[in-house]
Parts: structure tokens; sequence; C-alpha cells
């Protein structure tokens, strides 16, 4: 873990990770499904996967479309027992909707994206939270 990375766990209150292996902050440019999975594969345990974010994987041309990418982290997940939360952008539009919540619309997409391929959907906003099925 560099050191940055500790400084900015520090500054959450996380000051010691008790095996060097237990937490891996990956700052990449290579960043992709293909790139994530083979790093988590090599854990003993089902691994915690953060991808902040979203957009990020579908920023390569050279990279599977961000379909493909989610669905192959999908079945990863599936068969190892993985948990994978997507960090994404919403739409800056939403702002001017006077809704209180974002919804599924309001995310922001690039390329297409089948959103009902995620388990849940969790919306944040002035400091609320809302939870949502996927599909």
């Amino acid at each position: 873990m560099s050191a940055m990375s500790r400084d900015r766990l520090s500054a959450l209150g996380i000051d010691e990770v008790p095996d060097q292996n237990a937490m891996v902050v990956e700052t990449s440019d290579e960043v992709s499904a293909d790139f994530i999975i083979s790093r988590v594969e090599r854990c003993d345990e089902p691994a915690m996967i953060v991808v902040d974010y979203l957009q990020l994987l579908d920023q390569k041309r050279s990279n599977p479309s961000l379909e493909d990418q989610i669905s192959s982290l999908r079945k990863y997940t599936k068969a190892s027992g993985a948990i994978c939360a997507v960090i994404s952008q919403v739409d800056r539009s939403f702002d001017l909707s006077g809704r209180s919540m974002p919804e599924v619309s309001d995310i922001r997409l690039p390329n297409p994206l089948n959103l009902s391929v995620f388990d849940k959907l969790c919306f944040l906003h002035n400091g609320e939270v809302q939870f949502d099925q996927a599909a």
C-alpha cells in the first residue's frame, strides 16, 4: 500500500491494517474488470471490491465494452463469493430536477449499460440514503 493510501486511511481513522494483504488500494490507469479480477483472485477469502467509479471502466477504448466488463465482474463475484460495490456519477441535470433523490435514469452512462445486472442500488444525496432493488 502506498504512503498516500496510508495517509488517506489514517485521515479516516484507520491507522493500522492488520495484514498487509487485507486491503489493496489500486490506482492504476489500467483499471478494467479483467485487471480487478486478476488482482483479487489471488485472495484466500472472498474479496470486497469497490470500484470508484463506474465510468473509469469505460474510459479506455482498448478495454471490452462496459456491459462486458460488468458482466465479467458479476460472474466472478457470483462464483467466488466476492462482493462488488460500484460507485457512479449522477448526471448534473439531477440538480435541476427538483427531486430529493436521484433515480436510475440519473446515472451518468457515456455508453449503454443494462443496470439490471446489479442486485441493489444505493443513492446518496444531501446526507440521505435510499436503497432500491435494481431489477
